[in-house]
Parts: structure tokens; sequence; C-alpha cells
């Protein structure tokens, strides 16, 4: 394969986790606005709807879940980088490369691998809230787990990619 179909490949699943965690860092914003509504609901109203207070937690479920593979774009992951700061840049790329290979890759398969059942018995069951008056939808928020697996493991491909062209080609593009 030539270097410039894995530069491409590399950007466009680059670009995914950043159309991704763009669209779901306004689900903060929601998040915000519900929580308003149902302290004042509470506080000048006396009303609280468990629905309500449950979507609070779906929607910074989902943040997490969803956001990891920007995170994963911009470095935002926390990192022990006492020797990573040290070395070259290609010796960081071989330390990413490897770390992808190694770590991310086969946590997000076993995250996949553990999910996928669990999730499946879910949606059989169109699992809704334990709570009377909760949300009808938790296997879709289920969904989300294995969604996030392959969301990082795609935004690891890329990282992996870069990484791969770093080493055999001295830049990423």
């Amino acid at each position: 394969m030539s270097t410039t179909f894995l530069s491409r490949l590399a950007d466009r699943l680059d670009a995914l986790a950043e159309w991704t965690g763009r669209a779901v860092a306004w689900l903060t914003l929601a998040m915000v606005l519900v929580t308003f509504a149902i302290v004042l609901l509470r506080y000048a109203f006396n009303l609280g709807w468990i629905a309500l207070q449950e979507s609070v937690g779906y929607l910074h479920a989902l943040v997490f879940l969803l956001g990891a593979a920007y995170t994963l774009k911009h470095e935002g992951h926390v990192r022990v980088d006492i020797f990573y700061r040290r070395l070259s840049p290609r010796g960081r790329a071989l330390v990413d490369l490897l770390g992808t290979l190694l770590l991310l890759f086969p946590v997000c398969g076993f995250i996949l691998w553990v999910s996928w059942n669990y999730v499946a018995a879910s949606w059989a069951l169109h699992e809704g809230s334990r709570e009377a008056g909760g949300l009808p939808g938790v296997y879709l928020l289920k969904s989300a787990i294995p969604l996030m697996a392959i969301l990082l493991l795609l935004q690891g491909l890329a990282l992996a990619l870069r990484q791969l062209l770093r080493l055999t080609t001295g830049t990423d593009r």
C-alpha cells in the first residue's frame, strides 16, 4: 500500500473521531440544561421526574463513551510520560505504535467480546429503566459500549498508521 493511501485513510479516521467528538460535545450542553431544569422544577415547583433525572446519567455516559476516540485523537488520556517525553520523535512513534497494538487493540477487542452478549440480551428484552417512570431505552444506552470500542479501534488504527508512517518515512504524510 502506498504511503499516500495510508495517510488518507488515517486522515479519514481522524475526521470520524473529530466529528464524533464535536457532536458529542453538544451533549454536555444538554446535560447542563437538563440539570438546570431538574433543579428549577424541584425547588421552584416541587416537581420531579425520574426520566429527566436518568437522562442526565445517560447523557453523561454517552459523552464519556462516545468521546473516548476524540480524546485519544487529541492525546487527552492520562499518560505517564516520565520516560516518553525524553524519547526522540522516532522513539515516541515506536512506543505509541506498540502501545496501540499491544494495549489499545486487545483492550478494545476484549470490551467488544465481553459487551456483545450483555448488549444483545438487553436488546432482546428491550430493557428499560428499573424505576417506575424511568427511561425505556436502556438497551440503546448499553449499545454505546461496543460502539465506544469500535470508535477507539478506528482511532487506534489511525494512530498506528501515523506512527508506522513516521517510522518508515520520517513523516505522517
